[in-house]
């Protein structure tokens, strides 16, 4: 049951005016809009709940959590109904996805349990050490304060209102105020009301989670500058992304934004791998390129292969294979026509020539396949910018030596890929160095999309993919961006964390 209206500390308020939905199809729903007096009542709530919510054990976090995904489970219908209707997804991928936000709230419950994120260290008092005593010392990781989350468009459930930014905050003992996406504000609703569900079964504080629908740029605006919030984590456009980052900078007190911006993934197919297997590597790029409409920000856009009869062979099976895919309905009206400018761009590039060129119209995408010659893809700087949606570029080198140039050359991503056999290995050597300084996750005979929810994963990456290199917006390593250390010297046991004394 839909309310149209904003989660704000426990109350479900409206706003001065109301914004329609723009479903993909199904009816159209009115919804509250967003202002900078709802956003600053949300914070104040999360401050107000800071101190009692970050008190709470692991154990009592870890309940909340897993409560969560319990009350997202139990409207997992209607959340699949409203979420296909507002974003034209087909009902596996919401049901799929769904599984993914579940399972990444159960998986940070069992990792705050064993407590191993805390980073405990003790250093113990040598009172007799010459020429000075040492004091005892001990550190901890501490949460941070209330954080703000962007909601992103692709991802409605994973990477939304109760995805792996709020989940991991969540996790690490922060309140979290939500700006939920107007691409998909009825799906954001359920989640807010399933959160607030398990909030009131927990019986926790009101103000530690608030969602804000809509609204315009001074509401997004509002939420970052705000001076309660201490970190920020967003997925979405460079552009937005990088509006947001300036004014955390700008802040008086600047705070972390932790901001996933995109990447064009580029995939580097090496001699011998191309020539013994590059149609099954066509093949599945094919898969991976077209897999949503292409709207994955690990989607593989670019193609490094070695120019010759064996990457002949590559194009001819990459066209052919993504000749197949039809049109698909994209999240929004405004991210079709962002892909159609892409697309022209790309057409428009110095050598660029067009392997498949289809027609794509409208909320639609149809996919789009370019080549284009080393030298030319160097001369471009336009051609290594991401387009959002199903178009793949192919970048013919004519040597071992460019392909490693064009390596040096790439600006920071989510992933690169390698694909490569045994008798590769020297090359990928070469290449190995330098990806690993270009990307948060670097494949073997893989693609990238599909990321797993895991300890070891890395989603981030260096400038333009993500503005912390040093952080990732999936898995459980997520949980730590919203933590800081903090020593303890020669402290009582009565004025210590629990955590550090149990």
């Amino acid at each position: 049951m839909l309310t149209g209206k904003h989660l704000i500390a426990g109350s479900w308020l409206a706003g001065p005016g109301t914004f329609a939905s723009s479903p993909a199809h199904g009816p159209a729903h009115d919804f509250a809009v967003g202002t900078p007096d709802l956003v600053a009542q949300a914070c104040a709530g999360a401050e107000a709940a800071f101190p009692s919510y970050a008190a709470t054990s692991r154990d009592q976090r870890a309940v909340f959590l897993e409560t969560i995904a319990d009350q997202i489970d139990a409207r997992g219908d209607a959340i699949t109904e409203i979420g296909t209707q507002e974003t034209g997804l087909p009902a596996a991928r919401l049901v799929g996805e769904r599984g993914r936000t579940t399972g990444q709230l159960r998986l940070f419950a069992s990792h705050i349990r064993a407590g191993a994120y805390l980073d405990r260290r003790h250093d113990p008092a040598l009172p007799d050490r010459q020429p000075l005593p040492r004091p005892d010392l001990k550190m901890i990781q501490r949460p941070i304060g209330p954080v703000a989350v962007f909601g992103a468009s692709n991802f409605p459930l994973a990477f939304s209102v109760a995805g792996g930014d709020t989940a991991s905050a969540l996790a690490a003992g922060c309140p979290v105020v939500v700006k939920g996406h107007s691409a998909h504000p009825g799906t954001s609703e359920l989640v807010a009301q399933a959160i607030d569900a398990a909030r009131i079964a927990c019986d926790l504080h009101p103000g530690v989670f608030s969602l804000v629908q809509g609204g315009s740029r001074n509401v997004g605006e509002a939420l970052v500058t705000h001076p309660l919030i201490r970190a920020v984590g967003f997925t979405g456009s460079l552009g937005g992304g990088r509006a947001l980052f300036d004014l955390c900078a700008r802040r008086p007190d600047p705070i972390p934004f932790f901001g996933e911006l995109g990447s064009v993934n580029p995939m580097f197919l090496l001699p011998h791998a191309l020539a013994a297997r590059g149609a099954a590597i066509a093949q599945g790029w094919a898969g991976s390129l077209t897999m949503g409409a292409g709207q994955f920000c690990t989607n593989p856009g670019i193609a490094i292969v070695m120019d010759g009869p064996d990457a002949d062979a590559f194009v001819s099976a990459a066209h052919a294979a993504v000749a197949k895919v039809g049109p698909q309905t994209m999240l929004t009206d405004g991210i079709a026509a962002a892909y159609r400018a892409g697309r022209d761009r790309v057409a428009a590039g110095k050598g660029v020539r067009s392997i498949l060129t289809t027609l794509c119209d409208a909320r639609e995408a149809t996919p789009y396949l370019f080549e284009v010659s080393g030298e030319d893809w160097l001369a471009d700087q336009l051609l290594a910018e991401e387009v959002f949606g199903p178009l793949g570029v192919i970048v013919r080198v004519k040597d071992a030596a460019q392909m490693t140039l064009i390596a040096h050359s790439l600006q920071g991503q989510l992933t690169c890929t390698l694909h490569l056999d045994p008798e590769d290995t020297a090359l990928g050597q070469t290449l190995m160095p330098v990806l690993e300084r270009k990307a948060g996750r670097v494949l073997a005979n893989g693609f990238p999309t599909g990321v797993e929810v895991a300890d070891s994963m890395v989603h981030g990456g260096p400038y333009p993919a993500s503005t912390n290199f040093g952080a990732t917006s999936v898995g459980t390593l997520s949980i730590r961006r919203w933590l800081r250390p903090v020593c303890y010297q020669n402290m009582p046991d009565g004025l210590l964390p629990s955590d550090l004394v149990s």
